[in-house]
């Protein structure tokens, strides 16, 4: 297993830059958002086993076992995938892996991801999102490390709950060496319209955008060698 570096911000981010782009468009990306750690992630992430698909049921939210679902063919996924994307046709639709972010009381579930919350907590990250986004004193919330594989994908939505408090969404990108070809894109785009913005894919980014704000995550193809991965959740502010 590699050997974990702690995760350290670029001390050279242009935070005043930054900020003016987030509030010229609504939304930026850090690149090379940490100085140190990052590549460490990822191999954890991607060596990882306690993976779980999720797909949006009839019932709601489903999940499955990463063993289960990895094998093509398998007879847990195939009486799925004719449902999932029947009901991505017209409806709110997704199909990818998860691993949940424990909470500081969950320390000893996954130190690992622990310490990623404790970043997220820390004074440089909350000065940094603070000087980005103009929240006071953010909360991140609902965190989960996302892997997207080939079929996978996220229908349209706004993530804009009621009373949840959230103002802007979280993705940071851990995806090496991806080309737009294989899909996957975070893209952003209106109800009916025809016109989009696709980022694709990279490693050690940071997307911030303001909530609501209508997105997806294109399919990916067969064509992708490798899954992609990401960070994602939302920074909230108290009601």
């Amino acid at each position: 297993m590699t050997e974990l570096v702690p995760l350290e911000l670029n001390p050279e981010l242009d935070i005043e830059d930054l900020g003016a782009r987030f509030r010229r468009d609504g939304r930026v990306r850090v690149c090379r958002v940490f100085a140190r750690g990052a590549p460490e992630l990822y191999h954890y992430l991607e060596s990882n086993e306690d993976w779980v698909q999720l797909v949006n049921h009839e019932a709601g939210a489903h999940e499955l076992s990463w063993s289960e679902w990895r094998v093509p063919g398998g007879k847990c996924r195939s009486a799925l995938e004719t449902d999932i994307f029947a009901r991505a046709i017209d409806g709110f639709q997704y199909s990818y892996a998860a691993l949940r972010i424990p909470t500081a009381s969950e320390h000893d579930e996954n130190p690992v991801l622990s310490a990623f919350c404790e970043l997220m907590q820390g004074q440089p990250m909350q000065a940094l999102l603070e000087g980005i986004t103009g929240l006071d004193a953010p909360t991140f919330t609902d965190g989960q490390v996302t892997a997207y594989g080939e079929g996978d994908f996220l229908t349209g939505h706004d993530d804009d709950l009621t009373d949840s408090g959230r103002k802007v969404a979280f993705v940071l990108g851990l995806t090496p060496q991806w080309r737009l070809e294989w899909g996957g894109l975070l893209l952003f785009h209106e109800i009916g319209g025809v016109d989009c913005v696709g980022l694709i894919p990279q490693f050690n980014t940071l997307d911030l955008f303001a909530i609501p704000r209508y997105h997806s995550v294109s399919l990916v193809t067969r064509a992708a060698p490798r899954r992609r991965f990401s960070v994602t959740g939302w920074l909230s502010i108290a009601a």
